[in-house]
Formats: C-alpha cells, sequence, structure tokens
C-alpha cells in the first residue's frame, strides 16, 4: 500500500524528511479495525516527531494521527462497528500513523464520522477535540467554577487547531465566558466567528487586558502554546483557587507563581489513554460520537481552513511547513491517495 514515511528523524529541508513509500498493508487483531483512509490532517505532533524520533534501523516511521475513513475489517473481538462503517479518530502515538492508504485502529478509540460534512472537514477534528474536551472537561472540569472565580476561561492562542475547537466546545456545552487571544487580523475575526466573548492580544500584556474587560478574574486559564513566555502572566490574571492547563512542550516552566493563590496545574496529552490502555480508554470513542452529534446538530463546526490534494509527501511537506512558521490558523487537511 501506499505511505509517507522516513527512516530518519530531522528537519524539513532534508531531502529524505518525508517519502512515498511502499509498505505492507496491515492486519487488523482483537479489538481493531481495518480503515481505508479518505482524509488525514497534520498536527503539530507530527512536526515534533519527524524532527526527533527515528525509528528502528531498516524500517519507516509513517506520521499522521487524524484520520477519516471507511471500515475495511474488523478483529474478531470488534462489537462496536461493521464494515463499511464511516468513522474518523486521533489513533495512537505508539502505532503506525495513519498517513497510509490503509490503517488500524483501536475500536475504543474510534467515533462515528459526522454524517453532516465531508471527509475532510471530518478529518479536521479529533485529535483537537479530544485534546480541548480532556482538557476542558476532564482535567480543568470547567463546568465547575471555583467560588468567588469569574466564570470565564482564557484561552491562549485561541486561533490555532486546539484553540478553534476549545471556544465552540466551551460555547456550545457550558455557560463560561470565553476569552480568547489572537494577534492578527484575520485570526482575531476567525476566533470572533467560533464565538468568543471577548479577543485580547498575547503579544500584549495580559493581566492588563483581561482587567480591562471589567468580569473579574478568571476562574480557568487554557494555554496551547507559548506558555514559557505568558507564565507571569497567568498567575497575575487567574482567580485564586482557579485551574491552569497547558497542553505545549516548554523546556521548563517554574509554577511557584501559582502557590499563592493555590492555583491547580494541569497538563493534558490526548495520548495518554490508548499509550496506557487506561481503564476508560473508550471515553475518547464516547467523546468523538459526541462532537459528530454537536456537527451534525450545528452547534460546532469544522476548523478545517485548508486542504491539499493528493495524499503525498510533498503536500505534506507543504503542510508540516505552514505549522513549523506558525502562521497557521485552524486546520489542514489532506485528502485522497
Amino acid at each position: 500500500m501506499k505511505a509517507i514515511g522516513y527512516k530518519q528523524a530531522g528537519s524539513l529541508d532534508r531531502p529524505d524528511s518525508l517519502l512515498d513509500i511502499e509498505v505492507g498493508k496491515p492486519e487488523p487483531s482483537r479489538r481493531d479495525l481495518l480503515v481505508k483512509v479518505k482524509a488525514i490532517s497534520v498536527n503539530p505532533v507530527d512536526c515534533k516527531i519527524r524532527k526527533s524520533v527515528s525509528p528502528a534501523d531498516g524500517s519507516w516511521k509513517i506520521l499522521g494521527w487524524d484520520a477519516v475513513g471507511t471500515v475495511e475489517a474488523v478483529g474478531e473481538n470488534v462489537g462496536g462497528f461493521d464494515v463499511g462503517d464511516e468513522v474518523f479518530y486521533a489513533g495512537s502515538l505508539i502505532r503506525a500513523g495513519a498517513n497510509s492508504e490503509f490503517h488500524v485502529v483501536d475500536e475504543r478509540i474510534v467515533g462515528r464520522k459526522p454524517k453532516s460534512i465531508s471527509d475532510v472537514e471530518a478529518a479536521a477534528l479529533p485529535l483537537t477535540a479530544i485534546t480541548a474536551w480532556e482538557m476542558m472537561f476532564d482535567r480543568l472540569n470547567i463546568r465547575n467554577p471555583p467560588p468567588g472565580a469569574s466564570n470565564a476561561i482564557v484561552i491562549i492562542g485561541g486561533a490555532g487547531g486546539v484553540g478553534s475547537i476549545a471556544i465552540q466546545l466551551a460555547r456550545a456545552l457550558t455557560n463560561v465566558t470565553v476569552i480568547a487571544t489572537a494577534s492578527r487580523p484575520e485570526t482575531r475575526e476567525w476566533v470572533k466567528g467560533l464565538g468568543a466573548h471577548h479577543v485580547i492580544d498575547h503579544t500584549k500584556p495580559l493581566a492588563q487586558q483581561v482587567a480591562a474587560l471589567g468580569i473579574g478574574a478568571p476562574a480557568f486559564v487554557f494555554s496551547t502554546n507559548e506558555t514559557h513566555s505568558q507564565v507571569a502572566e497567568i498567575i497575575e490574571l487567574i482567580a485564586p483557587q482557579g485551574r491552569f492547563g497547558l497542553i505545549d512542550d516548554p523546556s521548563t516552566l517554574d509554577i511557584m507563581g501559582f502557590k499563592r493563590k493555590s492555583v491547580s496545574v494541569h497538563l493534558e496529552f490526548m495520548f495518554t489513554r490508548s499509550m496506557y490502555a487506561t481503564g476508560d480508554i473508550g471515553e475518547q470513542g464516547k467523546l468523538l460520537n459526541e462532537v459528530a452529534d454537536l456537527i451534525d446538530s450545528g452547534d460546532i463546526k469544522t476548523t478545517l481552513t485548508e486542504v491539499l490534494r493528493p495524499i503525498n509527501a510533498e503536500n505534506l511537506r507543504k503542510a508540516h511547513a505552514t505549522l513549523e512558521g506558525g502562521k497557521a490558523r485552524g486546520k489542514i487537511v489532506l485528502e485522497g491517495f
């Protein structure tokens, strides 16, 4: 089958950074689905792994943790899906990625594809929706603000893939006031269109801008990027007993400033459930089905902003370059082999 992979981690300018390859078609086992891949999305994790993780000698590393496709075959213990079902999912970091014609995935982390949108629109959603959902509802528990805090959340990096879906989920499922950060005219309009109540500029001091809104100290802060440069502002602006979450990977992070306010700090990694086969691994499939329902009811919309065709190494390099340039808005999707 066709796939895109590499044998040596490194920068995107290497001629062998991403290559069109042929590999064997995988077989589903136990609770696996074999999916014929129709569309894939690209996420920052793809770039991080391509730059730093090489496969075992002689083998290929295949990336890709967002996919939409059709179930081609099922493992002997699969109970929730049938051949022909249309699905979407984000996969597992410890298995081969979905940048391939066929892909195997545990049924418990798979959701049904929303019926009302296209393959490319659906492919933009799984990884970011899982990340945003788990952070806001499992980690920060934004449905239950601490006493005395403003029932508000600051989403740093509101125009990115995770921020874009986080804004919508917060608006659709809670009464939390959403304060999103964006710095360029086009990204400010983007986050407003997604439902942010307020938009502030993350290139300027955040605490002063939040205070100027006159709504009080927010109960929650969700940082999707550049946390290392914003932590002092977050400490200042967040409410006592507030909850702070981050998903990026600062090399160091001094959180002692949160102690005075008894702020809890939460990290989210959406691959934890699949990597460790946690007892609640099936929650990812359930939440993806809820996301599909929200899409089909019109309560949220896809965060797709760009489509590249076909799925090949050249287009995947273009997508990686856009993400590494730090100017992405919404999600980039590739369609069709």
